[in-house]
């Protein structure tokens, strides 16, 4: 162990940026995907008669089956290591898509999205994320922002991608050249991950890893966990709904999706300095700080009519609410000990990815009820507050902790 200290404290191991760069493409891909949803939803339900609720909520099975699954390979990974997750992910993303573009029904619909959600995106992000987060004692806010930002440079660039190729030649060819291209770039690349040597260390050290934090890993995870739920349902709601309610709107496809592609490039802005941030003030009032951002620009979207307001409020959005998925990370990654760490942030992205499937399918369905999306992202400001609400009284609770357990000299 002591090695191993020494080893950290003196300088990061090279290999820690290259960790950066791989899940950075891996959680890229997977983002995007799911992301591309928004794109894909109005060919896919015009041509089988579905509505937008019924479509939108492939996006919720995904969501679940990423929150369920999630729980599970974080305790694999704290137990055995990460090493063979982002083969297998690889995979399963590619092999979804490619039956996508021949899918029948919704159920066939939904099932795959399913398996994208089990064996794709569970594996690809909170394990990852634990074992990057872990190779940098210092700075980790830093490194962890950069490799969460390319799952914004993903949800950037791949529906831009998807709206080209639906344009081309249909949603079905679309499917299918993007299992192509998802085999041929992360393949490769998931042989490339290896395990945190601090991580390492944690699981085979008897002894308990010393915390500085004033509250325990439980209590840290119950908060974090019950903001994220109100958190995710607020993002969620643009990210599914932007392209449709543009396009409803007599915009074309393509200034929809670019207007998706500059908020997520933001985003990748974003999420790095929410990371740096989080290094600088400490995670906790960055997640606060980012979370008040998209809470307030959110409400906006349906009442945005010029292409400039546009596009500058989805800059906005973009910038914060990627700014709070990294905050997200740093918390976990701050507060909780390396042997925790995979579960913690399965458990935490668990209820993040529940927030993200049930705001995905009530912001389709208060259209439905609606048939507009001024409720869908009313609703979505609504649910932002309440988090910005649950997160101030987590740092009250804190920072009480931590005064009552300073040593008194009066």
């Amino acid at each position: 162990m002591a090695n191993t200290e020494d080893f950290f404290e003196s300088t990061t191991p090279r290999y820690a940026w290259i960790m950066v760069f791989v899940v950075f493409v891996l959680s890229g891909l997977a983002f995007g995907s799911l992301a591309s949803i928004s794109v894909f939803l109005k060919p896919i339900s015009s041509d089988f008669g579905w509505s937008r609720g019924e479509t939108s909520l492939a996006y919720t099975v995904a969501s679940f089956s990423s929150a369920l699954f999630g729980v599970f390979w974080g305790y694999l990974a704290d137990k055995y290591g990460t090493r063979w997750f982002g083969l297998v992910g690889a995979l399963a993303m590619s092999l979804c898509l490619y039956f996508l573009s021949i899918q029948t029904s919704l159920l066939q619909f939904y099932f795959l999205y399913f398996l994208f959600g089990a064996f794709g995106s569970a594996l690809l992000f909170s394990p990852l994320y634990a074992n990057v987060g872990f190779w940098f004692r210092q700075n980790p806010g830093l490194a962890l922002g950069i490799a969460a930002s390319g799952g914004a440079i993903g949800q950037a660039f791949i529906p831009h991608l998807s709206g080209y190729l639906i344009e081309a030649a249909g949603w079905k060819s679309a499917y299918l050249n993007l299992a192509i291209i998802y085999i041929v770039i992360a393949l490769p690349i998931s042989l490339l991950i290896k395990e945190s040597p601090w991580r390492e260390s944690a699981r085979t050290e008897e002894d308990p890893e010393v915390r500085d934090f004033p509250i325990s890993e439980k209590e840290v995870v119950a908060w974090i966990s019950l903001a994220v739920i109100f958190c995710c349902i607020c993002m969620s709601v643009p990210i599914v709904h932007l392209v449709p309610l543009l396009t409803d709107a007599n915009f074309s496809l393509e200034f929809a999706t670019s207007v998706l592609m500059v908020l997520m490039f933001c985003g990748a802005f974003g999420r790095i300095l929410g990371g740096m941030l989080g290094d600088v003030i400490g995670p906790l009032p960055a997640y606060i700080l980012m979370s008040l951002g998209q809470t307030i620009s959110v409400i906006w979207f349906p009442h945005a009519s010029t292409p400039i307001g546009i596009y500058l409020l989805a800059a906005f959005f973009g910038f914060t609410y990627s700014g709070v998925m990294s905050s997200i990370l740093v918390c976990t990654r701050v507060m909780v000990s390396a042997k925790f760490a995979a579960r913690a942030m399965s458990l935490t992205s668990f209820f993040g990815w529940t927030g993200m499937g049930l705001g995905g399918f009530f912001g389709g369905y208060f259209f439905d009820l609606q048939g507009n999306y001024v409720w869908s992202f009313a609703f979505a400001g609504i649910m932002g507050f309440i988090n910005v609400l649950i997160l101030i009284q987590f740092w009250f609770r804190t920072r009480n902790k931590k005064k009552k357990s300073e040593p008194s000299f009066s």
